[in-house]
């Protein structure tokens, strides 16, 4: 990872300078600019659509995290146009269709859900790893009376009894 990070701006780097050999000098730096100013726009124009759709999201007191994602997905996108350098417009692109997108995003979500499931963490309960189904959620009403102290009574009276030396 660190490697990657090292030699990615000289790949980007490498890529112009091949954009600029295969074609014109000044095609580059056209394209780094055009990219800059488009990822300029596009970030200005979903911060302003993501205030205005939380702010409608806070008075009609229903958050959609869907939205949420669709908007930082085209903010990343945004930032990675910013970057001069083919290989990050091309991931940009990537971002920014939204098939592609919700793909990359089941893929990398489904893997966090199932590290993140609770019965990974605390392991199988007692019900579920006999193969018992899982209990209801039924409520059942009656009466409650606690019999554990008069059992205890029963007992130590029976034991008394018993013992020779009672005498009532």
């Amino acid at each position: 990872m660190r490697l990657l990070l090292l030699f990615y701006p000289w790949l980007e780097l490498l890529s112009l300078i091949q954009l600029g050999i295969e074609t014109r000098a000044m095609v580059p730096l056209l394209w780094v600019l055009a990219m800059f100013m488009l990822g300029g726009a596009l970030l200005k124009r979903v911060g302003a659509a993501s205030v205005l759709r939380l702010r409608e999201a806070q008075q009609g007191g229903v958050l959609q995290q869907s939205l949420f994602l669709d908007d930082l997905a085209v903010a990343v996108a945004a930032l990675l146009l910013i970057i001069p350098g083919l290989f990050s417009d091309f991931f940009a692109v990537v971002v920014l269709i939204g098939p592609l997108r919700r793909f990359l995003a089941r893929l990398v979500m489904g893997g966090v859900a199932s590290q993140s499931d609770a019965s990974s963490w605390y392991g199988p309960s007692s019900a579920h790893a006999n193969g018992a189904k899982p209990e209801s959620s039924e409520v059942l009403e009656g009466i409650y009376e606690d019999i554990s102290q008069d059992a205890e009574q029963a007992n130590v009276s029976s034991q008394l009894r018993d013992d020779p030396r009672y005498d009532p």
